[in-house]
């Protein structure tokens, strides 16, 4: 069966700084990283049909990429292998002040990609296209290709989803917010994050954020709040929700698995709301490990998680 959600983006392979008695040596645990990667995975982990749409390098990271996506059980016909240009990579490191990144993504095989890569029957045969504002600021073509997607999507009845994931590093907010809300006009969903929202709108009051995207377009917005949880909100409708207490380790990505347990909850067909609790805990849990996916839960763990707290959603 085709992939009912597909994700779009540049994956990055990661390298999570552990700690370590060592002071003159730091020591590092490989992993995986790319915001849409990571939300690919976390819906495959839920159960969704993910299908990813990227360019990797002809490189050993690139390999690992698709040895992982395979492993997850994530459709790998749109992953374009790219002879003249590498898989991205980044390090994370740990200081009092949280986690730090340090990126090798320039001229990436993702940045490289555009709009006659993109696989227009596969997006017309999916149910739902997630990009973020990371894969709109790459680059001009990835930018292109994310409007292309979502034009092809829109006009056959897809569901479109924008998680802003704004870098700072990608580009200044001036330059980033009419691109990134450009998008968000067009979506169905959108999936910003307080910092995020801050940076590109000057807001800082949650009930204003959300009012600035549901006035976008979108008919559902979460408002992403890292140890706060979520804020969902409709026309009519604003739910609070907290995340789970966990003993955190790691954020990186965490809201990547927001986004990706979010969605595949809404395609197994929760409520809003009901995907949106879930997805909080989900998100939660995967703090409780080092790196972006190896600490992603499975629908177990997430039950569980919910059962403590007090009703967990239907299986």
């Amino acid at each position: 069966m085709p992939p009912e959600l597909l994700a779009i983006g540049e994956p990055m392979l990661e390298f999570s700084e552990l700690p370590s008695e060592d002071d003159g040596r730091n020591i590092y645990l490989q992993g995986y990283g790319g915001d849409s990667s990571n939300a690919a995975v976390a819906a495959a982990r839920q159960g969704a049909r993910v299908g990813y749409i990227t360019a990797i390098g002809q490189d050993p990271p690139g390999e690992a990429f698709l040895a992982l996506w395979q492993r997850e059980g994530i459709d790998t016909a749109a992953v374009k292998r790219d002879p003249c240009h590498p898989t991205a990579v980044y390090f994370i490191t740990h200081a009092a002040g949280g986690h730090r990144f340090f990126y090798l993504r320039k001229d990436s095989a993702a940045a490289h990609f555009g709009p006659g890569d993109l696989p227009r029957e596969t997006i017309g045969a999916a149910k739902m296209l997630l990009a973020s504002g990371i894969s709109l600021g790459i680059s001009a073509s990835a930018t292109d290709a994310v409007f292309a997607a979502i034009e092809i999507a829109r006009r056959r009845g897809v569901r479109v989803a924008i998680d802003t994931n704004y870098r700072p590093a990608l580009w200044p907010p001036a330059r980033a917010a009419p691109v990134i809300h450009a998008a968000i006009a067009e979506a169905d969903i959108a999936l910003p994050g307080q910092d995020d929202a801050t940076a590109l709108t000057g807001l800082t009051e949650p009930d204003a954020i959300l009012e600035f995207y549901l006035r976008l377009g979108p008919s559902i917005v979460v408002l992403k709040r890292g140890k706060d949880g979520a804020i969902l909100a409709t026309e009519n409708r604003r739910v609070t929700l907290p995340a789970p207490a966990v003993a955190t380790l790691d954020a990186t990505g965490a809201g990547d698995v927001f986004a990706g347990a979010f969605l595949a909850r809404l395609l197994q067909s929760d409520s809003p709301r009901e995907a949106a609790r879930y997805a909080t805990a989900a998100a939660a849990l995967s703090t409780t490990g080092y790196g972006a996916v190896a600490p992603i839960p499975r629908p177990e763990a997430v039950r569980a998680a919910l059962a403590i707290a007090g009703g967990a959603p239907p299986a």
